[in-house]
């Protein structure tokens, strides 16, 4: 082999992963802060296969409860995410997907159980059709509440990661004040702090994620005068934003799969039609 290609280019670059397909994130790359994201002109970024290194990663326990995995991969096969810890968390779902059709194709096979036999089956969805809702969703990053306009952002993934993290915590807690062998008074007082930690936990998520609060002709946008505002609203205007947020969410969440029984399984007391929830883990990623 020439002493060029060994100091020089690579001569295997041609044969390196190409993209797979193109998407158009559900944020249309709004809520990105500089650097964390690289648009293209047409909006729709290249996604690619896993490599073999993808894969390991996504296989390390400790690297998916924190994160770190979900971040690697989305980095390596969407190079235009550049920070994937700021990514909106209303596009890791349409991510992960599209990351899983450029590795194994557009179907993936799940495992359902059928109402009232119980009985388990196997089916394949159609992973466009899912993504094809992604592209049809939109953010609505304000509301009106009485004489304020408050501007909303969605939770970065780092931010609904730690949340997630937290909220696993806690229920370790309740495990704990749900054990028979722990006497009541510090069961009492267990449930006690989980309370106050998982309120806390739920205000400073929505105070998270409200970005300004206009009145008038007056902004404030100050982090800070929005936390103690928040902390102390009361609670028509807390329900409002929590309703407004909780609506954006299953907007951007994936939709059950409808289900027709056959006419065997009607005769069983199975429904003629009914729903099964879809979702992302290691036991159906990865092909």
């Amino acid at each position: 082999m020439s002493e060029i290609n060994q100091q020089g280019s690579n001569p295997l670059q041609k044969y390196f992963r190409q993209p797979k397909l193109y998407i158009s994130l559900p944020s249309k790359g709004k809520f990105y802060p500089n650097g964390a994201y690289e648009n293209t002109e047409s909006g729709e970024l290249p996604v690619f296969s896993m490599t073999a290194k993808d894969e390991l990663t996504f296989k390390t326990p400790d690297a998916l409860l924190n994160g770190q995995a979900t971040v690697d991969v989305i980095q390596s096969c969407i190079p235009n995410i550049k920070n994937a810890w700021a990514m909106p968390s209303i596009d890791l779902d349409a991510c992960l997907i599209a990351i899983r059709m450029a590795t194994y194709g557009e179907e993936m096979g799940i495992t359902i159980k059928k109402p009232v036999t119980g009985e388990e089956s196997e089916m394949n969805v159609d992973l466009r059709g899912i993504m094809d809702h992604f592209s049809d969703a939109e953010y609505v990053d304000s509301i009106t509440v009485g004489d304020m306009i408050v501007g909303l952002r969605p939770l970065t993934y780092k931010e609904f990661t730690q949340n997630a993290l937290k909220t696993f915590e806690e229920q370790r807690i309740f495990n704990i004040v749900n054990d028979e062998s722990i006497e009541d008074d510090v069961k009492l007082q267990a449930f006690t702090n989980s309370f106050v930690k998982l309120t806390s936990l739920t205000v400073n998520m929505i105070s998270t994620g409200i970005t300004s609060i206009q009145v008038g002709d007056d902004v404030v946008d100050n982090r800070k005068h929005i936390d103690e505002f928040i902390a102390n609203a009361d609670k028509q205007f807390f329900n409002s934003i929590t309703e407004h947020l909780n609506k954006q969410k299953e907007s951007f969440s994936v939709k059950p799969l409808t289900v027709t029984s056959t006419p065997e399984d009607i005769e069983l007391g199975v429904p003629a039609t009914y729903d099964v929830p879809i979702t992302f883990d290691q036991s159906n990623f990865f092909a």
